[in-house]
């Protein structure tokens, strides 16, 4: 009998350990089946650009896969049995058998950390939520007002994105933070700054929102602030999958891994990307970012690979050179880095980061040329 080899998930984590995978036990009787909710991949790291009304690419999953043994089940994965070795979905078939799992679900926004944000906020996270957001930023473009709460990477994104795209529109960032892009070198949050006030982003530091309403937010100090849309970039967690099928996880909800990137509850699983609480250079834990998914589902395929030939892997190294901020489509900062995330001295900012960033988005798996053109309403 063949072993069966499943891939969750065809991010950018998956989608290229399913393909690594498939071309690596292309001479062995491995099958390699990947699950995805969509048959088309999302280019999660422009999910801001889709928000700010602009047309995305929606590469097929299928047109990825050509050329290599990988299936393509679509569907969305609901439940997983580590007794049966089984992964459910809400499409037929109902049910797909493994003996290797690998685990690369993602990650969601952490809507429920304040009263309100559920029922209320909206995401850039997914490409459903950032869809909604799209309809309802259009809706007020012309003289509404969006607060952005969140100045990390995803809030600077989306604040800076909307401001370009709806000038009318009214911007307000809020963080809990002290100043904007905390944790880069001096210059790059300078030129933060200089950014967000050529845009005409208004920036509240050292505000922590307590609760979400349907016309605004209110903080911890008491303070108000009315808006016609709050969107919610205070960071990510892991779907419940892991956890509740009985998987050994953190408290975000990440699957526990060794540095081979498999279950330390069940040797049969592994997990790569958002959905992996793996650890980068330094032993810090890995970071939730495109720059950790695409070595992790690499690596994860040479481990798998490895150990039905019979050999023992090393470990897979998770290393960082560098972090992206888009500020609009023609200004940007490129923070460089030590490999376990510190930041370097050397920073690039203005067109030439943009371009850079451009450049690095097209050259990750499922971007550039071979997508498919995306219309006004993407695939969901």
């Amino acid at each position: 009998m063949s072993h069966r080899l499943v891939v969750i998930g065809a991010g950018y984590a998956g989608l290229p350990a399913a393909k690594r995978l498939a071309r690596k036990l292309s001479r062995s009787d491995a099958t390699v089946t990947l699950v995805n909710a969509s048959d088309r991949f999302v280019e999660r790291v422009r999910l801001h650009q889709l928000a700010a009304g602009q047309r995305l690419a929606a590469p097929s999953l299928r047109q990825q896969l050509s050329g290599t043994s990988a299936r393509l089940v679509v569907g969305r994965v609901t439940a997983i049995d580590p007794i049966r070795r089984t992964v459910c979905t809400d499409a037929a078939p109902r049910e797909i058998g493994y003996d290797t799992l690998v685990y690369a679900v993602g990650s969601q926004a952490r809507l429920d950390d304040v009263p309100g944000a559920v029922e209320h906020a909206d995401a850039v996270a997914d490409l459903e939520r950032a869809t909604r957001l799209r309809h309802r930023i259009a809706g007020i473009a012309s003289g509404g007002t969006v607060a952005v709460v969140g100045g990390g990477l995803t809030g600077l994104e989306i604040a800076s994105e909307l401001a370009e795209s709806y000038p009318e529109l009214r911007v307000r960032l809020l963080t809990g933070a002290s100043d904007v892009g905390t944790g880069l070198a001096p210059r790059a949050r300078a030129h933060l700054r200089r950014a967000l006030d050529r845009l005409d982003v208004s920036v509240h530091t050292g505000t922590v929102v307590a609760a979400v309403r349907e016309d605004g937010l209110d903080t911890r100090d008491g303070t108000s602030f009315a808006a016609d849309a709050v969107v919610w970039a205070t960071g990510f967690r892991a779907p419940e999958l892991a956890r509740a099928a009985g998987f050994a996880t953190d408290e975000s909800g990440r699957m526990l891994v060794d540095a081979t990137l498999r279950s330390v509850s069940h040797p049969e699983v592994y997990a790569v990307g958002d959905a992996a609480a793996g650890v980068s250079a330094g032993g810090a834990p890995s970071r939730m970012s495109c720059q950790t998914a695409l070595p992790m589902g690499r690596g994860v395929a040479d481990v798998v690979a490895a150990r039905l030939a019979g050999r023992e892997p090393g470990p897979v190294r998770i290393g960082y050179a560098f972090t992206n901020i888009s500020l609009g489509r023609h200004d940007g900062v490129v923070q460089f880095t030590h490999a376990d995330d510190r930041p370097r001295r050397f920073v690039l900012t203005g067109r030439a980061a943009a371009a850079f960033k451009e450049v690095v988005v097209r050259s990750t798996v499922g971007s550039g040329s071979r997508g498919e053109p995306g219309g006004d309403e993407p695939d969901s």
